[in-house]
């Protein structure tokens, strides 16, 4: 049976665990094993310690995985979580297989405008140009984004 790490900001919900277990049991329905970040049992003495053992254990479980599924949809901003951008890096960096969903399919330039209230100006207030290829992310992983939602992309996978 194939694993898959589900990458994502759910692991930032006050119910994330009971979010992970649900998303496992959605990739056992579909014939997949799925291997949430918060199954990783994390003890340190310190934030530093804790912060860095978090990242060593991810690590090693995206490299157990088969696949990735990454949640890409837009956190704290017009931009998906940065941990979970990097997770996406990574997966790739080792060959593996990464599928991406994301609930805000408008293109990165509308989203960034509507969020950042700027009308229809392409520069922010920093002076910085809005990214605009017409994709819904960063060209740098918007081809990974397959779906609007995780079942979709299991959907996809077992196609």
């Amino acid at each position: 049976m194939q694993t898959i790490y589900l990458a994502g900001p759910e692991v930032f919900l006050p119910n994330a665990v009971e979010i992970g277990e649900r998303l496992k049991k959605c990739c056992r329905d579909y014939g997949f094993a799925g291997n949430f970040p918060l199954d990783n049992v994390i003890v340190g003495s310190s934030p530093s310690e804790i912060s860095l053992k978090i990242r060593e254990a991810n690590q090693k479980m995206i490299q157990a995985s088969d696949i990735v599924i990454a949640n890409l949809s837009p956190f704290r901003g017009p931009e998906p979580d940065s941990g979970t951008v990097w997770e996406v890096g990574f997966a790739e960096g080792l060959g593996k297989t990464v599928v991406a969903y994301s609930n805000d399919r408008r293109s990165l330039k509308e989203r960034t405008q509507a969020m950042l209230h700027l009308g229809d100006k392409i520069v922010d207030d920093e002076g910085m140009h809005l990214e605009d290829f017409g994709l819904s992310h960063n060209l740098m992983f918007a081809h990974k984004i397959i779906a609007s939602t995780f079942e979709a992309c299991l959907q996809a996978l077992r196609r």
